[in-house]
C-alpha cells in the first residue's frame, strides 16, 4: 500500500511538471501608427513602433503614455517635426533600463527633428529680470511663472537621438531635450540625447530636477541653461563629446545677478581627441560661466580638454568673476583633471581668484556613476565606455 501511495505522488510530480513545460508565452504584436497633430485627450501608446509627423503638441488638460520598448521615428522630409508638451499638458513615459523609449529619425543625421520640448509655468528670471520670456524654438510660445510645483509628467528610460534642429532663418534652434519654466513637480531620470545638431539638454529657468543624463556626441553644448535655472538637487550628468562639440557645460543666467543658483553632484565631462567646435576654434572648454551664472557643482570629472586655449573652467566675464566668484556663488568641489588641461581661465584681462573652499580638487572623484544597459546602447555601442 506505501509503496502504491508513493507512486501515485511521483506520477503526480510528474505530470505536473510536463504541464507547466508544455506552456508557452505568446509574444506581444507591436503595435504601428502615426502620431500627428494637437493632441486634445488623453491618449495611451500601448508597446510599439510608430511615426512622428509634424509638430505634435500635447494640449493643456491632455496626458500622453507610451509604453516600454516603444520607438517613435520621425522622418526629415516631413519638415519639422518634434513633439511639444505645452504647459497644463503631461508626457508620462514609462520605459525601463532593458526597455527604453526611443526616439529617433529616419536617416539617422544630426539635426534632422526638434526632439522633445516641454513648456511650464515655474518661475523665470530673463533678461532684465523679465518673469515671462517667449521660446527661442521657433513657436513663439510663452514661458515662466509663479508654480515652482509644476507637473508636466514624467520621463525615464528615454533617448531621444539626432535631434537638434535648426529652423526658421537659423537663429532658432531646438536640442534634444528642451524644458521652457519646467517645475518640480517633472520628473526627468534616465534620459539621453545623442548626435543632436544643437545642445543636449537645455533649461531654461525652471525648478525641475534631473538624474542620470547621458548627453553624447552632440554639437554644441553637452548641458546648457539659462533664464535662472534653480534645479537643487541634480545627479549622474554624463557627457562624451565626439566629432563636433562646443563646451561640455555652457551655464549663464541672462547676466542677471541672481541670489539662487543650481545644484548638480557626480559630473563627468569627456572630450575625444579631434573634436573641433561647430565652428572650428580652438576655445572648447569643459564648463564655461558666463552672464553671471553661477552655482554648486560636487565631485567632476573633466578629461580630454587638452588644448593650447582650453581650460576646465572658464569665467567668461569680468561682471560673472566679480558678483558670482568673489561673491562667492560659484563653488566646485572635488574636481578632478585628467591630462593637462589648466584647472580655470578667465574669458578677457582679468584675475580669478576663488574664495576658499570655493574649488577644491580631489584626485580620487569618480564623476558620474551609471549603470549601462539597453538604455545607454547604440548600434551595439556602450555610450559609457
Amino acid at each position: 500500500m506505501k509503496k502504491l501511495v508513493l507512486s501515485l505522488a511521483v506520477l503526480s510530480l510528474l505530470f505536473t511538471g510536463c504541464s507547466e513545460d508544455d506552456e508557452t508565452i505568446t509574444p506581444v504584436t507591436p503595435a504601428t501608427g502615426e502620431i500627428s497633430g494637437d493632441v486634445t485627450a488623453s491618449k495611451n501608446y500601448a508597446f510599439g513602433n510608430y511615426t512622428l509627423s509634424g509638430i505634435v503638441r500635447i494640449k493643456s488638460g491632455a496626458t500622453v503614455t507610451f509604453d516600454a520598448g516603444s520607438t517613435i521615428t520621425a522622418n526629415n522630409a516631413n519638415g519639422v517635426d518634434a513633439l511639444v508638451v505645452e504647459n497644463g499638458g503631461k508626457l508620462i513615459i514609462n520605459g525601463t533600463a532593458a526597455e527604453p523609449v526611443v526616439f529617433t529619425e529616419a536617416s539617422m543625421t544630426p539635426g534632422s527633428w526638434g526632439g522633445i520640448i516641454m513648456y511650464g509655468d515655474a518661475p523665470i528670471v530673463g533678461a532684465s529680470g523679465v518673469t515671462t520670456a517667449t521660446s527661442e524654438d521657433g513657436l513663439f510660445l510663452p514661458y515662466g511663472g509663479t508654480n515652482s510645483a509644476h507637473n508636466g509628467g514624467s520621463l525615464k528610460y528615454v533617448r531621444v537621438e539626432y535631434a537638434g534642429k535648426k529652423i526658421t532663418d537659423g537663429t532658432s534652434e531646438m536640442n534634444g531635450f528642451s524644458f521652457y519654466s519646467v517645475g518640480s513637480g517633472t520628473v526627468l531620470q534616465n534620459l539621453v540625447s545623442y548626435k543632436g545638431a544643437d545642445d543636449g539638454f537645455e533649461f531654461y529657468g525652471g525648478t525641475v530636477n534631473a538624474t542620470n543624463l547621458i548627453a553624447y556626441g552632440n554639437y554644441d553644448d553637452s548641458f546648457d541653461w539659462q533664464d535662472g535655472w534653480r534645479g537643487e538637487m541634480n545627479s549622474n550628468w554624463y557627457a562624451y563629446q565626439t566629432g563636433t562639440g562646443n563646451f561640455g557645460m555652457e551655464i549663464e543666467a541672462k547676466s542677471v545677478n541672481n541670489a539662487f543658483g543650481p545644484k548638480v553632484s557626480n559630473i563627468t565631462l569627456k572630450r575625444a581627441v579631434g573634436t573641433l567646435t561647430e565652428n572650428g576654434a580652438a576655445e572648447y572648454d569643459a564648463i564655461q560661466f558666463k552672464k553671471q551664472g553661477n552655482g554648486e557643482y560636487i565631485n567632476v570629472l573633466i578629461e580630454g580638454y587638452d588644448n593650447a586655449s582650453a581650460v576646465a573652467v572658464r569665467i567668461q566675464d569680468a561682471a560673472t568673476n566679480t558678483d558670482q566668484v568673489t561673491g562667492n556663488k560659484i563653488k566646485l568641489t572635488g574636481v578632478k583633471i585628467m591630462g593637462t588641461t589648466p584647472q580655470y581661465g578667465a574669458g578677457a584681462d582679468f584675475t580669478i581668484a576663488f574664495p576658499t573652499g570655493q574649488y577644491t580638487t580631489n584626485t580620487t572623484a569618480t564623476g558620474a556613476s551609471l549603470s549601462a544597459g539597453a538604455w545607454t546602447t547604440v548600434n551595439g555601442v556602450n555610450l559609457l565606455q
